[in-house]
């Protein structure tokens, strides 16, 4: 096969894989319940509420696209320009290191500005309750902890690159599963604590319901936690993390505090959704299918990006952390068809589950509201960044249940 074919056969390759992966793991039609019935937005929102939403979002996503130019920009600086003096270490191990951990406090370094913009926005809106001297430890918390991880990923790549050559990105594709099965495991119970307090759910109605609903489910709760996220929003939510003995449903405490039992109760069913479909598990499963194809692709953009005689050592790194923010975008606009599928499968087994939909119906509309959402983004923005139906869709689906 001729070289000039091998890059965009990779990228197609890899583009297929991911969408017969989501295919192949995507909820059987009977999960996801009825169809989205049409909904108007204005039966359910003022006109005031949607431009606020829409106002506030659309700003927000400008951002996203700023920050992601700037990052980008960053690291075509690095490629076209490595550090000599970290490129050229006797220790090309520690020099991968150095390498990567500069990379990643650059890019956060660089995203900060437009950042605090976005943490102005939010304010004006009245989502952020958190002063700058906690925004300021979070963010140097999070640059370090970024930096660390980095730094042990860009010595793994030069420990790859060295061992293996061209064929580096065959390991490389088991470190991404191993990698996200570990923070899958370990992040609830190592990196989250760095920032948030979480403790057992002690309003007692709620705990019944949670205990009560996960038996009609079927499904071994673990442990069901309160996050105090009111330290920096108003914003309301829960999710579902952790694997084995780490998998917990954690609620924010303003969902706790600013909606009402059966409204809590809702979002409860929706996370015990997620545990009894093993939705964690389908993710890394994904992740597992695509990777070795999507790190072919990787390496073949890097291989095209690194400095000539200089593929396979810490001058290189630069090359491959660019290819992957260039490849990564794509994939993940796939691996987003699979989300919303889950989140929707989610919502229909609250739906069954609690058998509220008019309850159902006022959450969605109020959280909505809460959180400055736009219950109907652009089309454009929904297929690339939507991970979750939207407000509309939600609303439709328990109309039409």
């Amino acid at each position: 096969m001729k070289r000039s074919w091998r890059l965009p056969l990779a990228l197609l390759t890899a583009v297929v894989v991911a969408e017969a992966a989501v295919l192949l793991l995507r909820p059987r039609d009977r999960d996801r319940g009825p169809d989205p019935v049409p909904v108007q937005a204005r039966a359910y929102f003022s006109a005031a509420e949607l431009a606020r939403g829409r106002q506030f979002r659309t700003g927000q996503r400008w951002i996203l696209v700023g920050q992601t130019v700037v990052g980008l920009a960053v690291l075509v600086w690095f490629v076209r320009r490595p550090p000599r003096r970290l490129t050229q270490h006797k220790r090309p191990v520690l020099a991968g290191a150095a390498v990567a951990a500069a990379l990643s406090v650059a890019g956060g370094v660089a995203a900060v500005p437009l950042g605090v913009v976005a943490r102005e926005r939010a304010k004006d809106v009245g989502l952020v309750t958190q002063d700058w001297v906690g925004y300021a430890g979070d963010l140097v918390r999070g640059q370090a902890i970024g930096a660390a991880l980095a730094g042990a990923g860009g010595a793994l790549l030069v420990v790859g690159l060295r061992r293996f050559r061209a064929r580096w990105w065959i390991p490389g594709a088991v470190v991404v599963v191993a990698y996200g099965a570990a923070m899958t495991y370990a992040a609830p119970v190592v990196l989250d604590p760095l920032f948030n307090s979480f403790t057992p759910v002690r309003e007692a109605r709620l705990r019944e319901d949670v205990l009560g609903l996960a038996r009609r489910a079927g499904v071994e709760v673990g442990e069901v936690l309160v996050m105090d996220a009111s330290r920096r929003t108003t914003a309301a939510n829960a999710y579902v993390a952790g694997l084995g003995q780490t998998k917990r449903v954690v609620l924010y405490d303003t969902l706790i505090e600013d909606f009402t039992p059966e409204q809590a109760r809702l979002v409860v069913a929706h996370e015990l959704g997620h545990q009894r479909y093993g939705d964690l598990e389908r993710g890394l499963l994904w992740v597992a299918l695509v990777a070795p194809f999507g790190m072919l692709a990787v390496a073949l953009v890097a291989a095209r990006l690194a400095p000539r005689g200089q593929a396979y050592g810490p001058a290189a790194v630069p090359a491959v952390v660019l290819a992957v923010a260039l490849v990564l975008p794509v994939l993940s606009t796939v691996s987003n068809q699979l989300s919303r599928d889950v989140e929707r499968r989610a919502d229909a087994f609250s739906l069954r589950l609690t058998d509220d939909p008019a309850t159902f119906v006022a959450f969605q509309r109020r959280i909505a509201v809460q959180n400055v959402s736009d219950p109907a983004p652009p089309p454009l923005a929904r297929w690339l960044l939507g991970t979750h139906p939207t407000t509309l869709e939600r609303i439709g689906q328990a109309e039409a249940f």
